[in-house]
């Protein structure tokens, strides 16, 4: 992963470490969204080009996140 990817990566990781609510994540720039046809839910945050981050909230957490490219 390139260095600037990497960074950004690392700033995501923080924010969605801090958030409690979705809602959260709601911040320009990261183009949060639900994924369709998964279930459990999953969401995502942007990074950069086809690069982003996905996982799952419950109970005020995320859990299972993973790097992804999914375009």
């Amino acid at each position: 992963m390139k260095a600037s990817l990497q960074s950004r990566a690392v700033m995501i990781l923080d924010i969605l470490d801090q958030a409690e609510v979705l809602s959260d994540l709601s911040l320009p720039g990261l183009d949060f969204h639900t994924l369709q046809g998964y279930r459990p839910k999953r969401f995502t945050v942007h990074i950069n080009g086809p690069w982003c981050i996905t996982f799952e909230f419950s109970d005020g957490e995320v859990r299972r996140v993973d790097l992804e490219q999914y375009h």
